[in-house]
């Protein structure tokens, strides 16, 4: 019989978060959205809403009750140091409240590249492998998102600054699809990493993106400075053998949201 306790997720009102909710909801799967806040409206109807705070741990007990299963889409990349504190609540809570499948979501590339957040995320995956509760982690590649948030907050004098890195962006609701999958069968340690089905120039995604939305101004690619941004010229950020791949390109992604606007 299915399961008719509802899923926990944390981060259901962020990019992955949001693909997730529809998509459970869509398998007719019980959701509650974990949030700081009262209920946004964009929230669909039939998702739950607990309010609790998981830095401080204020209403976790109440929102993992009768929860069978969590999915951890959370993350505070601004203050990633909030992002230990909360995987340790939840999981204390988790186990105390009898949850049977933690499902966190982390990075590819985490292990090679000396960024601050990527070794949080790291540490992140360490306190859910020891957190007494079963658990899958799933590393995923940036979403096709990713180009948009460089866009608007790489610009210097109407000049769009582009790293000059590879990547392999996903589509986040085929993440939020493989979420799912995951969420629906038994605690399998770290799953096959996910990656969209292209690997892209992230110079060449941004000029494409601010093309498509008429985004005045030269895109310059740069090479920039340090550890980080040489392990990803190097590809230590792409996914290895085995993967799980995607089937939405970059520029598919670009056209589908230029169809969206234009309605």
């Amino acid at each position: 019989m299915p399961d008719s306790r509802p899923v926990l997720v944390t981060g259901g009102t962020g990019t992955l978060g949001r693909a997730l909710v529809r998509t459970l909801l869509d398998r007719g799967t019980p959701v509650r959205v974990l949030s700081r806040r009262g209920r946004s409206p964009l929230a669909p109807d039939a998702a739950e809403w607990a309010v609790g705070d998981l830095v401080s741990g204020e209403g976790l007990a109440e929102a993992l009750a009768g929860v069978g299963t969590v999915v951890h889409a959370a993350t505070d990349a601004a203050r990633p140091s909030r992002d230990l504190d909360a995987a340790a609540n939840l999981l204390l809570g988790a186990r105390l409240a009898g949850t049977e499948h933690v499902l966190d979501v982390s990075i590819v590339g985490i292990d090679t590249v000396p960024l601050g957040y990527y070794r949080v995320k790291r540490h992140v995956e360490d306190l859910v492998e020891a957190g007494g509760v079963p658990w899958t982690i799933l590393r995923a590649m940036q979403f096709h998102e990713f180009a948009a948030q460089l866009l608007e907050g790489l610009t210097i004098a109407g000049v769009h600054l582009a790293p000059r890195v590879r990547t392999q962006p996903i589509a986040a609701r085929e993440v939020g699809q493989r979420l799912v999958e995951l969420a629906e069968g038994a605690p399998m340690g770290h799953a096959p990493e996910i990656a969209g089905p292209r690997q892209e120039q992230l110079a060449d995604m941004i000029r494409t993106l601010a093309n498509a939305t008429g985004v005045k101004g030269p895109v310059m690619a740069i090479s920039l400075p340090g550890k980080q941004y040489a392990a990803m010229r190097r590809g230590e950020t792409l996914p290895g053998p085995g993967a799980t791949i995607g089937h939405q390109t970059f520029d598919e992604w670009v056209a589908e949201q230029a169809s969206v606007t234009q309605r």
